[in-house]
């Protein structure tokens, strides 16, 4: 049995897209771990006729095993210490999937339900928006994966979605923007694996 993720509420939550990629570190600190990366963001082609796709790539400085244990804990408290969320809950979970609800601070009077399909093996998650229209859009799916890389974490995902004005907000260098949307959410995932693993410890 497994438990439903964080990472897939807080990275897919806002409604996504690109950026420019910056360069990620080429190599480690002497004991093999590597600093958490700046979040780099790059736009890719729709899936579907319409809407927008973007790729999110960054490290978190924690094992896999870690990063893994925290990407699919929705019962965990910590995700409400992110600034973006105002209320999240678990709804049900069958075998490897879960349906999950959470309401955004930017968007408070929608309630976002969300299905996530957990492949612990392959340590991938495919999340879908199960209520599109509800929440002003069209469609919104994608995928995060992770992978070891020496003693840390890569994290990948990737989604695609369509909404009124979503090449604004895509294009939007500034504040309320995709970009900064989200490397803020990663930015809070990167310390918030590290608390967790402390406080475990």
């Amino acid at each position: 049995m497994f438990r439903t993720g964080i990472g897939v509420i807080v990275a897919a939550m806002s409604i996504a897209a690109g950026a420019m990629p910056s360069a990620a570190p080429a190599s480690g600190p002497a004991d093999g771990a590597y600093p958490d990366s700046e979040p780099v963001i790059v736009t890719l082609k729709p899936k579907q006729a319409d809407g927008r796709g973007y790729r999110l790539v960054y490290t978190v400085n924690a094992p896999l095993g870690a990063t893994w244990d925290f990407k699919t804990d929705f019962a965990s408290k910590v995700l409400l210490s992110n600034k973006l969320i105002k209320a999240h809950r678990l709804v049900s979970r069958d075998g490897d999937e879960a349906v999950t609800e959470t309401v955004y601070y930017n968007k408070p009077g929608l309630v976002f339900r969300w299905k996530t399909t957990v492949f612990p093996e392959q340590h991938l998650l495919e999340y879908v928006l199960l209520n599109p229209q509800e929440c002003g859009q069209e469609f919104h799916f994608g995928t995060i994966k992770l992978e070891a890389v020496a003693a840390a974490t890569r994290v990948t995902q990737e989604a695609w979605f369509d909404f009124f004005g979503v090449s604004l907000w895509v294009n939007n260098p500034f504040r309320g923007g995709m970009s900064h949307f989200l490397k803020t959410t990663a930015r809070w995932e990167q310390q918030a694996v590290l608390k967790g693993r402390k406080g475990s410890g």
